[in-house]
Parts: structure tokens; sequence; C-alpha cells
């Protein structure tokens, strides 16, 4: 038994004082206000649930930085997309799994505590599949139990490289199979998460670029019930090819043939119109959006506040991982806003602090779009935590929503204390409990992987 105090806490009542939190087999077994620090209790300034990370691809860490020198015409998300696929071809599972602890120590750092591991590189580098089919699904849930990330594995089916089921390109090789081999994977990927706690399961059909509708419906149907997540309307090219191909556009379409609700994550969502934005915001769908990413590779912006003023649920992602971090995040999602608009405090109700609102959306997005167990730091929820650092600059003398304002725009992951997933403290310090032996053998990879 842990017994964590914490000066401050963000209970689903809200904010409390002196808060007792007793966890007992990595749940919360009693939460008591106003009560005064015992000996032997772990103490902590201020304690808030831990946030989902809806949308990674760990594989993509690696090549962090390397796609920044510019071309010889406009570089865009295709160029950087041929970069991606170089880097991929290289990596053994080994390397894969090294590269993906890494990732997986950053997001604790930063206040993630589950991930959403879209996994799409499944093959070997000549694109055979491996004698155990989910072996690189196998190499994801091994940096998730190193490290003590919750894990949410989305496996893909990656068929096309276009609309109306164009063949796939050579770079594409090691992300495709047949309806036959991924349901193989699917049901391997099972077993997989299966001995990791609070695990859940759910598919990705890519895009409507690399599935066909006949091959989107039959991903759905391995969901068997949870999670599916797929990427839409994240370029304008895709948009255009999409109105060429069906005469829709991508979001569009999917509302009017995918049947979307509540299991259903759209990631990136950023070029829809505002039928479609109110539409999506209405069918129960999660947006999943990657601020930080959309930036990098020049998106656009997502239409935040006619969702939101709509009722859409949002979540937020590292996608490329090209930075790793949830304020990151957060915040990158309320000034891409501001940009866009030219106002301040966008996603926020009048009156409202803005970290609050990302907090809170954050953390019901991406707790949706996961299928993961909620609750937060409440009796009988899963032992999930963040401490933050009340001696930070941008946190002290703050109270209630003010530190998530501090938090999200001020301090970053330099605010991280702590950190608990399932009742075990896997960040003490701001530094993760493995983060020497993970760097490490990080660097020994990348070392080959960047001399190949």
């Amino acid at each position: 038994m842990t017994v964590l105090h914490a000066s401050h806490a963000l209970t689903p009542t809200g904010w409390q004082a002196d808060v007792r939190l007793t966890v007992t087999a990595g749940r919360f077994s009693a939460v008591e206000a106003a009560c005064a620090p015992e000996p032997g209790d772990t103490r902590v300034a201020v304690l808030v649930p831990g946030l989902p990370n809806l949308h990674s691809h760990a594989f993509q860490r690696g090549m962090a930085g390397l796609a920044e020198r510019r071309g010889p015409s406009a570089d865009t998300f295709w160029t950087w997309r041929e970069t991606m696929y170089r880097f991929a071809l290289r990596m053994s599972p080994d390397e894969a799994e090294a590269v993906a602890a890494q990732a997986y120590v950053e997001m604790l750092e930063s206040g993630f505590t589950r991930v959403g591991e879209f996994h799409y590189l499944h093959h070997a580098p000549d694109g055979a599949p491996y004698a155990q089919v989910a072996e690189m699904a196998e190499r994801i849930a091994a940096a998730a139990a190193l490290t003590g990330l919750r894990l949410t594995l989305l496996p893909v089916l990656y068929r096309w490289s276009n609309f109306g089921g164009v063949a796939p390109t050579d770079g594409q090789r090691r992300f495709v199979s047949d309806l036959d081999l991924f349901a193989r994977m699917v049901d391997a990927s099972r077993t997989v998460v299966a001995g990791l706690p609070g695990a859940t399961l759910g598919v990705a059909p890519h895009s409507l670029r690399a599935v066909t509708p006949e091959d989107l419906s039959a991903a759905a149907a391995l969901a068997e019930g949870g999670p599916i997540h797929i990427h839409a309307a994240e370029q304008v090219r895709e948009v255009e090819d999409s109105l060429s191909w069906s005469g829709a556009r991508p979001v569009q379409w999917l509302l009017d043939q995918a049947g979307l609700d509540s299991r259903w994550c759209l990631i990136h969502a950023t070029h829809m119109t505002p039928d479609e934005t109110t539409r999506f915001a209405t069918s129960g769908a999660v947006a999943g959006l990657c601020p930080v990413t959309e930036a990098s590779l020049g998106d656009g912006i997502f239409p935040g506040p006619g969702f939101v003023a709509a009722g859409g649920r949002y979540g937020v992602g590292t996608d490329s991982n090209v930075l790793v971090g949830a304020a990151d995040e957060l915040r990158q999602l309320e000034y891409a806003q501001r940009l866009g608009a030219r106002q301040r405090n966008v996603l926020a109700a009048p009156g409202a602090s803005t970290g609050r609102a990302l907090f809170d959306a954050g953390l019901a997005g991406g707790t949706q779009a996961l299928a993961a167990e909620g609750g937060g730091l409440a009796v009988g929820a899963p032992a999930d935590g963040v401490a933050l650092d009340g001696a930070d600059p941008a946190l002290i003398e703050r109270r209630g929503d003010a530190l998530l304002d501090g938090w999200i725009f001020a301090a970053g992951a330099r605010a991280v204390d702590a950190v608990w997933v399932d009742g075990r403290q896997v960040v003490a310090g701001g530094r993760h409990v493995a983060r020497e032996a993970v760097a490490a053998r990080y660097a020994r990879v990348l070392g080959r992987l960047m001399a190949a």
C-alpha cells in the first residue's frame, strides 16, 4: 500500500486541498480531502490525472529533426513522408523496441500515462511477414511494459497507396497486409496485450487512401467493439483526391458511409467544411489532434471553435514525435487557434481557464478514444497520476486552474516532478526510473540507423 499526500489535487469534483490518496493493488482505495500528511506519506505539491496520448507512431521518434533541411522545391507532408519511409525500412525488431522505449520514457516524463499506438510497421525490411506475424506488436508491448506506459494497441490495415485501390509503392512494403494477414495480426495482437495491465486493443484502417470501402468494413468488424482510428483530411491534396474518387470529402464520406459513433477517432480532420465540422462533432466520435505535428508538417489548423461549440470531443497525440510533450500539444492546439482567429483564449468558455479547458478535453476525449478506464483521482479508479513541482517558477503561488495554466503555457515538461501508473512510480525528480538504460540502448541503435 502506498499513500500520496497532495497539497493540491484535481479530483472529479474539482480542486481540493490536503488530499490523501491511498493506493492498493494499483487503484485508489481512499481519497480524503482536508487531511494532514502522516508519517510515511509520499508528499507532492500538485497532483492531476495522467493524460492519454491518443496517437503515436513510436518508430518515428528516431527520425526527429531529420527532415528539417529544405529540398529543391517547396517541402510538404509528401516530401517529409519519403524521409519517413527511408527511415522505416532500416529498423529491426530490436531497434524498433529500443526507439519505442525512448519515446515512451519521454511521454511519461511529460505527463502522458497512456498511449494509443497507431502501429503500422508490421513486416520485415523486405516486406515479408515475420514468422510471428505480430512480432513488431510484441516489441511495442515490450517497450510499454518496460517503461510502465499504459497501451492501447491499434494495428493498422494498410493496403493501397491512394484512393480507389492504387497499388502500394515499394516504400510502403513494411506496412502492407491483405485482409487475411491483417486478421491474423489482430488476433495475435489480442494475445500480446492480454498480459499488460489496463491494455486495450482496437484497429486502425490507415486512411481512405490506404483502404477501400470493403477493407474499411472488414477492419472495423475486427475491432469487436473496440476503438477504431483512421487518418482523415490531414492534407488539402488528400481532400482533392477524395473528391475525384468519390465526389465526397474524406470526413464527409466517413460521416455518410462509415456510421461514425463513439468508438471512432478521426486523426487530424484538419480540412473540413462547417457542415462536416458540426456533423462530426455531433456524431459522438473523437477528433484526434496532433498540433505539434500538424504545425511541423504544414498541415493547417483544425476548426476548433466551431467543433467545440457544436459539442465535439477531442484529444491530443504526439504523432510523428518530432517533439514529445503533453503540455506542448495542448499549448500548440490553443496557439494555432489564436493564430487563425487572431484572438486569445479561443478554446475556453467565457471567464474560464484555457488550461483547464484544454486539460479536461484532452483527458475526456483521449480516454474515450483509447477505450481506457477513466475515473481520475477517485476511489476505485486506476492509480495513475502526475505530480507537478509547486516550486517551478510558473507554478509558484498559483492555485486551482492557474496551476494548469502555468504548466501548459509556461512550464511544460519541466514542471513534471513524478508520475505513477497502476500505483507504480515510474518518474521521480522529473526523470524516468529507467531513463539511463533506455537512453543508452537508444543511442546504440541510432548509431547504427544513422550509419546505414
